[in-house]
């Protein structure tokens, strides 16, 4: 099955049969990325009386407990009501659930205090204003390890405030990056880049979307996609979440 749809006016298709999934699967047994020294997610079997929810210790079903954190434990994606005063929820602010998408591969600079950062002026040069609604940044250099990292505490790489700012001039919505955070992990509260781009407090983005801690595997090449974002419906801030790519062909 294929879709039909358009970047910047010209037309393109995507098969539907070959999904790339750019999500972390959440996993119970203490593996999986993990950031700002979140618990770990966990899963236990529901018990009452005889009843055990675990058919591996002789019950008639799996019926478990889980514990999460959605920014800490894996892929998710979030809104505004993150940083809000306001109770903002993303199961609300995300009406939309495909996206024309491009794909670009970054080396974060180092800057003199030692610092890795995402600038503008990387951004400007591979993308074009207007031309699609979502942007995937895989960081370079690429490796497995994503899958695992414990980032508490070791200042990963982030997006400098200008950078979101860009991204917004660019008209896009919604940004995935491969990264547990869009800001530096500990900046006094400043929440720059996501200030930035949602546009908050006074002229508010409600729609726009972050999702952190996706993995793009090398063999998924730079270039033009749809983008199917996959989400919990839970009244947070946040979810866990599966974006999926399709590779868009010109028509």
């Amino acid at each position: 099955m294929n879709a039909q749809f358009q970047i910047s006016g010209k037309a393109f298709t995507a098969d539907l049969a070959q999904p790339l999934d750019i999500s972390i699967p959440l996993r119970f047994d203490g593996r999986g990325p993990n950031c700002f020294y979140a618990p770990l997610a966990e899963s236990s079997p529901v018990k009452a009386g005889d009843f055990v929810g675990s058919t591996a210790e002789g019950g008639l079903v799996n019926f478990k407990n889980i514990r999460l954190n959605p920014h800490g434990n894996g892929t998710h994606t979030e809104c505004v009501g993150h940083i809000s005063k306001e109770p903002y929820y993303l199961s609300n602010c995300l009406e939309k659930y495909h996206h024309s998408a491009r794909l670009i591969s970054i080396y974060p600079r180092k800057l003199e205090d030692g610092d890795r950062v995402i600038e503008r002026d990387q951004l400007a040069e591979v993308l074009r204003p207007g031309e699609t609604a979502a942007v995937v940044i895989r960081t370079l250099p690429n490796d497995d390890q994503k899958l695992e990292r414990n980032y508490s505490g070791t200042n990963p790489p982030y997006l400098a405030a200008d950078a979101a700012q860009l991204l917004v001039d660019y008209g896009v919505e919604h940004l995935l990056l491969d990264l547990p955070s869009v800001d530096r992990e500990e900046d006094g509260g400043a929440l720059s880049a996501h200030k930035a781009f949602w546009q908050y407090p006074y002229a508010t983005r409600l729609g726009a979307t972050i999702t952190e801690l996706v993995f793009v595997e090398d063999a998924i090449k730079d270039g033009l996609y749809l983008l199917q974002h996959q989400i919990t419906s839970m009244q947070l801030d946040a979810s866990p979440s599966k974006p999926v790519l399709y590779r868009a062909k010109s028509v």
